[in-house]
């Protein structure tokens, strides 16, 4: 039964990488990878109304949910969560598997599709184009860089215990963060994302996971890149979600342009679909996606169409 799962624990250098499992062992491979700040349960809702022939992975990124966090005085650089997929590939020993992100889940994936193209059957985004966004000029990228580094040491002098919140406080804490997320989505990513103490309800997550080092591409290297993949990615965007063009203002400008590139050089090779919802949409209302990821997921075509 896809509501039933199992934990999984795999070992790295500085501790071990937590995930949960869904299916058959034997089934088609799907790895699972929540957004920032998030965790594998994320997924729970979407899961059990998906294709049940297949082995579903979500796995907890370095420093969230379940997972150790990094070793410290080392700040969360983006190519460090395509190497935590890496090695739980590894781990797995899958050679060829589905990938499905959503929000920065998607920018893993994507960056991981393009640099293990062999080992990436289909790539499902939710919520996310495949990239992060990338500062408009060289000022705003230098600017970036230097914010790592200093929140990174601000946070290492400060050396803060984490804070102790009731249920209540440590949920409404996590809504006003959220403001796509409904009070049962909430509890639910509450349920991996904290850890009960005498004190209260504490996040798992490790601050320093604020201080990520992005990676910067071009609209063009975007393009190019997917073309390496095309044919086998599936992108789903919600109406009221993070990504819809007319919505977008001035600072988003990267996706605007990224979209209108989808549309003229990648439209028959890329799906794309609108399906109304927020931008938790898959753990909010998952009925509302679980048939079109059905779909493309059972496609047995190299060019995997609705």
């Amino acid at each position: 039964i896809l509501g039933m799962f199992s934990e999984l624990k795999f070992p790295v250098p500085w501790g071990h990488v937590a995930a949960k499992a869904w299916g058959p062992l034997e089934g088609h491979p799907v790895l699972c990878l929540h957004g920032w700040l998030d965790n594998a349960n994320t997924f729970d809702k979407l899961i059990p109304l998906l294709p049940r022939e297949c082995y579903y992975v979500a796995m907890d990124f370095s420093g969230h949910g379940l997972s150790s966090h990094r070793p410290a005085g080392s700040p969360y650089h983006f190519l460090d969560y395509v190497s935590d997929v890496r090695r739980v590939a590894a781990a797995l020993q899958w050679r060829r598997f589905t990938l499905m992100g959503h929000s920065m889940g998607g920018s893993v994936a994507g960056m991981f599709s393009f640099l293990y193209p062999e080992m990436v059957d289909k790539l499902i985004l939710l919520e996310n184009l495949g990239f992060l966004l990338a500062p408009e000029d060289t000022e705003a990228w230098l600017k970036s860089k230097r914010m790592v580094i200093d929140r990174l040491l601000s946070l290492e002098a400060k050396q803060q215990t984490p804070k102790a919140r009731s249920p209540e406080a440590a949920l409404q804490r996590l809504l006003e963060a959220n403001r796509h997320l409904t009070a049962e989505g909430g509890a639910i990513l509450l349920q991996r994302g904290a850890t009960e103490t005498p004190a209260g309800l504490v996040y798992n997550r490790d601050m320093r996971v604020r201080t990520q080092d992005r990676e910067s591409l071009t609209v063009e290297q975007c393009v190019k890149l997917l073309q390496k993949i095309q044919d086998r990615v599936l992108i789903v965007v919600a109406q009221d979600g993070l990504l819809v063009p007319h919505k977008l203002n001035n600072r988003n400008r990267f996706v605007k342009a990224l979209r209108e590139a989808f549309e003229s050089t990648l439209k028959e090779h890329i799906q794309l679909v609108e399906v109304p919802g927020s931008h938790f949409v898959h753990l909010n209302e998952p009925e509302v996606v679980s048939g079109i990821i059905s779909n493309f997921l059972t496609a047995q075509t190299t060019r995997a169409r609705l």
